[in-house]
């Protein structure tokens, strides 16, 4: 099977109507602006009071969630629930701090969630760039995040992860992260230029990874905090390059007094 020329510029426009590419060079710049956004983001002293936190979103509106869930795992207060379905789990009460993801404010699972929520003393948010969502929140007084930023919803991942993260820390559920931020800014920046399109292939780790890839069925494996990144890459293939591509979640548990390895489909 010929491989494709991954210098060739012209390549990248022919392939990529819709400017993901794009989108994911901003992809810093989305964490610098929805950080900057979500520490000015006061929310009333008794969202402090939950015992749990709900995502309700699908799809790229409910990523960040996932990646909130598994890097504040070690040291939250409190257990981040990712829930993509329709309606809600029973255990939502008055201790619990829903968050309503959708990109476009329109996504018919979340806002079958977030309407019911509406008659609970649920602690609520909403995070949005307009649409149902935005207008259900603010004639029922629910704070929302929106979100100013327009692509696809997988291409807006800043938005659904940062804002998560920085509820988390305004309401002291974990500590401040606007050190890792920073510097994960820095490394984001770093690595757009390495692995840039107008990096030619010999010292582009991307296309290199993409060569060898290329005409073969991608398995990504992940474990502990580096799952959910698999996972994502996994649906970056079928979304972006609508190709067949699996993942695999590897962790750790005791059996019989030793501690062993599992290996768990998710595809």
């Amino acid at each position: 099977m010929q491989k494709i020329n991954l210098d060739d510029l012209a390549l990248y426009s022919k392939t990529d109507p819709d400017g993901m590419l794009s989108r994911i060079k901003e992809l810093p710049e989305q964490f610098e602006k929805a950080w900057q956004q979500v520490k000015s983001f006061n929310l009333p002293a008794g969202y402090r009071s939950v015992n749990k936190i709900v995502v309700l979103g699908m799809g790229g509106s409910a990523i960040g969630g996932d990646l909130v869930k598994s890097l504040v795992m070690p040291e939250a207060k409190i257990p981040v629930i990712v829930h993509r379905d329709y309606g809600l789990p029973a255990f939502i009460d008055e201790k619990t701090l829903l968050i309503a993801s959708s990109y476009s404010g329109n996504t018919e699972e979340t806002l079958s969630g977030f309407e019911p929520a509406l008659k609970t003393k649920a602690k609520k948010i909403a995070m949005t760039t307009g649409g149902k969502l935005q207008q259900m929140a603010e004639a029922n007084n629910v704070p929302v995040f929106k979100i100013e930023y327009k692509a696809q919803p997988r291409a807006a991942l800043g938005f659904s992860f940062v804002p998560t993260l920085g509820v988390m820390q305004n309401l002291g559920f974990i500590k401040d992260k606007t050190k890792d931020l920073t510097e994960t800014v820095q490394v984001l920046e770093k690595l757009s230029a390495r692995l840039d399109e107008e990096s030619y292939t010999a010292t582009n780790p991307a296309k290199q990874i993409a060569q060898r890839l290329f005409g073969c069925l991608p398995v990504i494996y992940g474990a502990g905090i580096a799952a959910e990144a698999a996972h994502r890459w996994k649906t970056q293939f079928n979304e972006n390059s609508k190709a067949w591509a699996f993942y695999e979640k590897r962790g750790w548990f005791f059996r019989d007094g030793e501690l062993s390895l599992m290996s768990k489909d998710l595809t």
